[in-house]
């Protein structure tokens, strides 16, 4: 059935209204707000008072922010890296064809579909836990005592407890796409480098990796978003060294509990535009060095 122009333009019309003032309009607020000085976020625009890069600079020269942003480097970085790498070994080893694979597979992914602030303080108040948790019953029945009254929470250790905590909500989620991308690689190539006489080894590193870099840089940029967004498990191990800029960016909107008088939405705007920026051009430089190759599957 032919469907006229002016029938598409009446169904589509409500969904594009819709975008306009749901995704399009707070992007634009967000992005002027950023370059004036505003007390709330519901503040009438004409109470506005141009600042110019203002807010900016004032936003580069807050240490906190400073610490948040070097906070969420090493996030992105060390927790990147093993989740990339234990989330690529376990699909490689799920669809090897090993018995109950789908059971272990929905056991790997199920911390995904619990609220990351339930799986924080599960490891929070049970894994750490220096008296009864898990990790101490762990080194005491391996008779490792100084292991088991590590204390995790300390301030000097809670980034890498958070870490932890982190790589394990997240390993479940990239290996599902990991398992798309092998899934889709024909068994033809694998079966033609048997014959040639490859071990596994070599059929990972000359066929399963050049074949996953389209998956490996969405996954990348997936990752860039969702660490940059990263909340819930910094407010459950509040610290210092846990504050990343979403957290700022929190404070700076609603007022922190130390001060209620910090409020500034201009630099709220500031630190979301700012981390938006981040994520563009960590994305950009992904699709530079993991370009798809064009492999025909």
């Amino acid at each position: 059935m032919r469907i006229h122009r002016s029938s598409a333009i009446v169904f589509m019309t409500p969904a594009i209204v819709l975008i306009l003032m749901i995704f399009f309009y707070p992007v634009l607020r967000t992005l002027f707000m950023s370059f004036f000085q505003v007390k709330g976020v519901n503040s009438p625009i004409s109470t506005w008072t141009f600042a110019g890069i203002k807010n900016y600079t004032s936003l580069f020269n807050t240490r906190i922010f400073l610490i948040s942003l070097g906070n969420i480097a090493k996030l992105w970085l060390y927790c990147g890296i093993a989740t990339m790498l234990i989330s690529l070994l376990m699909s490689v080893i799920l669809t090897s064809g090993i018995k109950l694979q789908k059971f272990f597979r929905a056991v790997v992914y199920m911390p995904n579909i619990i609220a990351a602030i339930a799986v924080g303080y599960m490891w929070l108040l049970y894994v750490f836990n220096s008296n009864f948790g898990l990790l101490a019953t762990v080194f005491r029945w391996f008779g490792l005592e100084h292991m088991a009254n590590f204390q995790w929470l300390a301030s000097d250790h809670i980034f890498l407890a958070m870490s932890f905590a982190y790589i394990f909500g997240n390993v479940g989620y990239y290996m599902l796409m990991f398992i798309a991308g092998i899934e889709k690689i024909p068994t033809d190539y694998y079966e033609a480098a048997t014959i040639e006489g490859a071990n596994i080894f070599v059929k990972f590193s000359k066929i399963t990796i050049p074949l996953l870099k389209p998956v490996l840089s969405t996954a990348l940029v997936l990752w860039t978003t969702r660490t940059m967004g990263f909340f819930a498990l910094s407010q459950v191990f509040s610290g210092v060294n846990t504050y990343t800029p979403m957290v700022f960016t929190y404070d700076a909107l609603f007022g922190s509990e130390i001060s209620a008088d910090s409020i500034s939405a201009g630099i709220a705007a500031a630190s979301a535009v700012s981390m938006t920026a981040i994520v563009l051009v960590v994305s950009g430089i992904t699709k530079r060095f993991f370009p798809d190759e064009g492999y025909d599957l």
